[in-house]
């Protein structure tokens, strides 16, 4: 009989997986601008600094997409959580800021290998019918850590008396636990790849395509991904002046806020999952933008902590609506090319990846030279164009006869009680 992999397992592991990463990605966010600053960087330079991970990673990502789908989802990820677990540890001896800049660059590699690798077990996991739910449970176990992570930063911190290594040994501690999960929980026969026979849709026949056809193929599902993480990212690091220097805000009530903003993913993610799967996948792909959109107009008309507290349960919305819908979307277009799906999973995420670096550059521009109401206008002005883009989309995906909609991938699980 054909060995079954438990996909309730996988998921477990996932979920864990995005938990603990996100929660000492959290507690390296909070601690390293501290250090970097302690070693005598600028408020420029510490910038470029927390940035470099991400830019080299996207400019990584199209190279390591190929090595994802040569050696496999499962070995990649393993192999790239624990390199970024060593990084850690290296943090901790960093006693020079290029020392720094080397980690943080060789960070952006092993993120660009674990982004494909991690989206595509997800994919397979979720299986024929339940891929949104499936990126909808990661996103709620993701998106719950954050913030947890920058509290455990700052109680390491006073409990170890301001001793950033101790605190850079604990994020690799938190790190690598997901190394042993992932083989563990996680069987090597369930990244077996969809048979190329069962195309992804009508109009596919899932034979191999160039990488300028897979360019041209993905180019519109890549606009989504930049054009949406643009807009809604802009206030990923303004967030904390908009609600101390703009709304006026005592730093007391800008960490309830926090604090308030990091339960909703719990509720919010599975169930967009479940809607996507099960109702309408279109209109959750529309969910974000709008949400977008109203808590910018929240933000502008009512910047009180009623106000902020409304539009952060908006934005936070947004975000747990986005995760399973893009990670559907991203199923959908990678399954035309079964082998190299985890090389397609890299293009559309360093897609996603440049939308989340320049949103908050263009937000810094625009505070400096017009100041905040302008800035969240022009971030209103591209929610509702991300929200038109995205209803081009679906239509263009209607015309071709490939609506939004869960794809038939089989997972191992499946394939299995259909031999027996």
């Amino acid at each position: 009989m054909t060995q079954r992999s438990p996909p309730r397992t996988a998921l477990l592991a996932l979920a864990s997986e995005g938990f603990l990463s996100r929660l000492s990605s959290g507690v390296i966010g909070f601690a390293l601008p501290l250090y970097a600053f302690e070693l005598g960087l600028s408020f420029a330079e510490i910038s470029v600094l927390i940035s470099l991970n991400l830019i080299i990673g996207i400019a990584m990502k199209p190279l390591a997409g190929p090595l994802v789908d040569r050696i496999g989802s499962r070995v990649s990820s393993t192999v790239a959580l624990g390199a970024r677990s060593g990084l850690y540890l290296l943090f901790a001896v960093a006693g020079a800021p290029v020392a720094l800049y080397a980690i943080q660059g060789a960070r952006g590699v092993t993120k660009a290998v674990r982004d494909p690798a991690l989206y595509t077990l997800l994919a397979i996991t979720g299986g024929k019918k339940r891929v949104a739910r499936t990126f909808g449970w990661y996103q709620a176990a993701k998106g719950s850590a954050g913030s947890l992570g920058h509290a455990v930063a700052g109680f390491l911190l006073a409990l170890s008396a301001g001793s950033f290594g101790w605190v850079f040994v604990a994020a690799a501690m938190i790190a690598f636990l997901p190394c042993v999960l992932l083989p563990l929980l996680i069987p090597a026969a369930h990244e077996t790849s969809p048979a190329p026979s069962e195309p992804a849709t009508p109009a596919d026949s899932g034979q191999r395509t160039s990488g300028k056809r897979a360019l041209l193929d993905l180019a519109p599902f890549m606009g989504f991904g930049f054009l949406v993480s643009a807009s809604s990212r802009m206030l990923r690091r303004m967030m904390p002046l908009l609600l101390v220097e703009y709304a006026g805000l005592a730093a007391s009530e800008a960490g309830a806020l926090y604090a308030f903003a990091a339960f909703i993913p719990l509720v919010a993610a599975p169930a967009f999952g479940w809607f996507y799967d099960r109702i309408s996948p279109a209109l959750v792909l529309q969910t974000r933008s709008a949400l977008n959109a109203a808590s910018s107009l929240l933000y502008i008309v009512s910047p009180t902590l009623a106000g902020f507290a409304a539009g952060k349960l908006l934005d936070k919305s947004g975000t747990s609506a986005f995760g399973p819908a893009w990670g559907a979307l991203m199923t959908q277009a990678s399954s035309a090319d079964p082998s190299r799906r985890a090389s397609r999973m890299a293009i559309m995420t360093a897609a996603e990846d440049a939308g989340t670096a320049g949103g908050p550059i263009l937000a810094g521009i625009l505070w400096s030279a017009l100041g905040p109401v302008a800035m969240l206008s022009v971030r209103l002005g591209l929610s509702l164009a991300a929200g038109a883009y995205t209803l081009f989309l679906t239509r263009w995906m209607t015309r071709r006869g490939t609506g939004p909609s869960t794809p038939a991938i089989p997972n191992p699980e499946s394939t299995a009680r259909e031999q027996t």
